[in-house]
């Protein structure tokens, strides 16, 4: 089995290099076919594979898309994305750039709403290259992809690892912020990936608690919401089993929720345990994520303040394939604590509410009060979701420079053949031959007898550190993944 899935991915590789979609439509059935039969190790081997052709720009857009999305759905099924789930976010720093170029376009010409972006056509290339001139085929192109490219970012940055790289490649994060946001507005994946991209941004904080006077350095991961982290830290703080604060434990259905369990449906409400307050004595509203809340000192600071009401939500996660977690570090020496202390707000009311905090709504029962009309959840949805903030940045980055000029950061036209460079060398390319070896990038002579499965003479060691394959199915692919008859709208065909 082993063997027919490393030949089965050979040839997925080969059939794209080589620019060929019906023997690339084959190879993908018989990939996704063997993925769940094969090891997790395996799979890791094969997506690693992909790193090189992304970062060396090897195929045409479309065939990019489509091999991104085959890297997610394996990801999906539980393989480690390693350089691969980079790659596709700094593709899509590029990509998503140009799609934003098509958009402004398209507004600049008579707005409304834009095509999809497998329904784009010639008409519409035509209406953008009034403004883009010779620069819309591309932006074009990178708007009939731009769903794919988002697909695969998605899955990609559910992964802690690449979630961590991003965000400590602070210009690759920078960019790809705007990006996501002026896709989001009519493309949902996109607005996933910028909550992403903010959970990333916030992983440890300082926390205070007004009642004992004590403090505690917590680390998290995967925090979509403050209502995940105001539970874990429940569970992670309160009682004997916690670090013994004052208060009732939260249920363990809800914490299971919260970290990688299913959503509890027939339980009651999660209760809340604090007000949670920032440093400056700001409310830190539960409907927010962790990146709103202050830094102080390099620092995020979260106060548990006494609750001026009850609050209650649901348990579940907002991005329930993402892994939630959270520990304690450390407790603060009393030293730590006093010098923490001296940077806090001081607390103004009897409940603990500080001044210039919002006020809270007396009759709040099941739900924080929240700035602006939010509708409560219901019981499966999990907790309230807020819109998205800054959906629209100031000073477009995105928007393309005037007609008579090509926009710096698009690429070239594309053109029906791919431009070939040559290939990284590293461990993808030799467990997979034909990536460096293909007739395109390397001698220029077919490799005869070539079966698909790495050559067995590398001399080198299987990885047996990988984990059990996942149970979970892979998703559809999108339409148009593998049957197309050269990976391009069809005016292009």
């Amino acid at each position: 089995m082993i063997d027919a899935f490393r030949a089965a991915f050979q040839e997925l590789i080969d059939s794209a290099l080589a620019t060929d979609p019906q023997r690339f439509g084959a190879a993908v059935g018989e990939v996704y076919g063997l993925a769940r039969q094969v090891p997790a190790d395996e799979r890791e081997i094969a997506v690693e594979a992909l790193a090189p052709i992304f970062s060396g720009h090897h195929t045409v857009p479309g065939i990019a898309a489509d091999l991104m999305v085959v890297a997610g759905a394996l990801v999906e099924l539980g393989t480690p994305p390693g350089a691969t789930g980079v790659e596709i976010l700094r593709r899509l720093r590029e990509t998503g750039a140009a799609a934003g170029v098509f958009l402004h376009a398209w507004d600049q010409t008579g707005g409304g709403a834009p095509p999809e972006p497998e329904e784009v056509t010639a008409a519409d290339e035509e209406r953008v290259a009034q403004i883009l001139g010779e620069s819309a085929p591309a932006a074009t192109m990178c708007w009939w992809t731009a769903r794919r490219h988002g697909l695969a970012a998605k899955t990609m940055l559910s992964e802690s690892a690449v979630r961590s790289a991003v965000c400590s490649d602070v210009t690759l994060h920078s960019e790809l912020l705007p990006i996501a946001r002026r896709l989001a507005q009519y493309l949902p994946e996109y607005r996933e990936i910028d909550a992403l991209l903010r959970m990333g941004e916030a992983t440890s904080a300082v926390v205070l608690d007004r009642a004992s006077g004590r403090g505690f350095r917590v680390r998290f991961d995967g925090i979509g919401d403050n209502f995940q982290l105001h539970t874990l830290l429940a569970d992670a703080l309160i009682g004997p089993e916690g670090r013994g604060l004052a208060g009732e434990r939260p249920d363990p259905l809800w914490v299971s929720a919260f970290r990688d369990g299913e959503p509890v449906r027939e339980a009651d409400p999660v209760r809340g345990s604090w007000n949670l307050v920032a440093a400056d004595g700001s409310w830190i509203w539960n409907e927010g994520v962790p990146a709103d809340i202050p830094v102080v000192e390099g620092e995020r600071v979260i106060v548990l303040d006494e609750q001026p009401y009850v609050r209650t939500w649901n348990a579940g996660r907002m991005h329930p394939h993402v892994v939630g977690s959270l520990d304690v570090l450390d407790e603060l020496t009393a030293e730590e604590a006093r010098t923490w202390w001296a940077r806090v707000a001081p607390s103004h009311s009897p409940h603990n509410a500080f001044g210039g905090g919002p006020a809270p709504n007396a009759d709040a029962g099941q739900e924080d009060a929240t700035p602006g009309p939010e509708a409560a959840p219901s019981p499966a949805a999990g907790p309230v979701e807020v819109p998205f903030a800054d959906a629209e940045p100031a000073g477009d980055p995105l928007a393309p420079p005037p007609a008579d000029s090509r926009p710096a950061d698009l690429p070239p036209p594309p053109t029906e053949e791919p431009a070939w460079r040559p290939a990284p060398v590293g461990t993808a390319t030799e467990r997979f031959p034909a990536i460096a070896d293909d007739p395109v990038r390397g001698s220029g002579e077919p490799r005869p007898g070539r079966t698909g499965a790495p050559d067995a003479t590398s001399g080198e060691d299987e990885d047996d550190s990988g984990v059990p394959p996942g149970a979970r199915l892979l998703p559809p692919l999108p339409p148009g993944v593998s049957d197309s008859s050269g990976w391009a709208p069809p005016w292009r065909r």
